[in-house]
């Protein structure tokens, strides 16, 4: 696909930077964004990072993606200072970190019989990840953290297609729906847990259906512990999130987790988002329901 060509300033350049653990999805990122008119360039060391967004930016490149990890060595830990740099020129620019739980890695790694990047004779891929964690520390504070253990690609694309729409002048609430026996999302900032409420699913009429669908919003609504809970959690939410603002926070995750992650916690996921939608940007993702 051809690059997007726009002569304009630098204010109206978007950067979005690709980072994270290897074998989370990072290409998958990448491919998305090009498809998407992006002009995209993958494993850029971090050093050369200002020098090659300036020079794009002077030959009218409008939309750039660029992702940057562990292959281009140390350099990383500067990504910080670079990021500053650039945002220093007027340019908008977006971090999105991927990552995803030990186990899920070295099952996608051993599944691809691909290497990882760090691992050698003396050192295992679990020993590699943990590794890589520890150089990427600092990097996965910077922007908007994507756990992608529990998604397959399609979920992911639309994850990426939602964060770069986003504005990034204001700040985004993302409300997140998960099931605890697939394991607490690691991007989430403040998790609750509603397993204790009434379940539809041990009934069967209701089984079938997920939080979305009307049975199960009118058996939830009739239970006053949902009601109550959701109050909760509304009150805390609004109670915190202006210090989030205040603390110039571009993204917030609030995780939501029932035991499957398809009734009690959709519920409330989208009942939340709705009370929220008129003052934030809001975005909802049903992690169970790879949407």
């Amino acid at each position: 696909m051809q690059p997007t060509f726009q002569v304009s300033d630098s204010s109206a350049i978007k950067l979005v930077i690709i980072t994270g653990l290897s074998g989370s999805g990072k290409s998958v990122a990448l491919k998305v964004l090009e498809d998407a008119g992006y002009y995209c360039i993958d494993n850029l060391p971090v050093n050369f990072l200002p020098e090659v967004v300036r020079c794009l930016r002077d030959a009218h490149y409008h939309n750039l993606a660029i992702s940057v990890d562990v292959r281009g060595g140390p350099s990383i830990e500067a990504l910080p200072q670079q990021i500053d740099a650039i945002r220093a020129d007027g340019i908008d620019v977006r971090l999105m970190f991927l990552e995803a739980k030990v186990d899920t890695l070295v099952k996608r790694f051993s599944e691809t019989r691909r290497r990882h990047p760090l691992s050698h004779d003396k050192l295992t891929v679990t020993e590699a990840i943990t590794q890589e964690r520890e150089m990427l520390g600092r990097v996965g504070d910077l922007g908007h953290r994507i756990d992608t253990s529990e998604l397959n690609a399609n979920a992911l694309r639309n994850w990426v297609k939602a964060f770069v729409e986003m504005d990034r002048s204001r700040i985004t609430l993302i409300c997140q729906s998960f099931g605890f026996k697939h394991g607490i999302p690691l991007d989430a900032d403040m998790v609750f847990d509603v397993r204790c409420l009434p379940n539809p699913y041990y009934d069967v009429r209701l089984r079938p259906f997920t939080g979305k669908d009307r049975p199960v919003v009118d058996f939830l609504e009739s239970q006053s512990d949902v009601l109550a809970m959701y109050l909760d959690i509304e009150a805390y939410v609004a109670r915190w999130l202006p210090h989030f603002i205040n603390d110039n926070r571009s993204y917030l995750t609030v995780a939501i987790g029932c035991t499957g992650g398809q009734h009690r916690s959709v519920y409330l996921t989208e009942r939340l988002a709705q009370r929220f939608a008129d003052e934030q940007q809001v975005l909802i993702r049903h992690r169970e329901m790879h949407a």
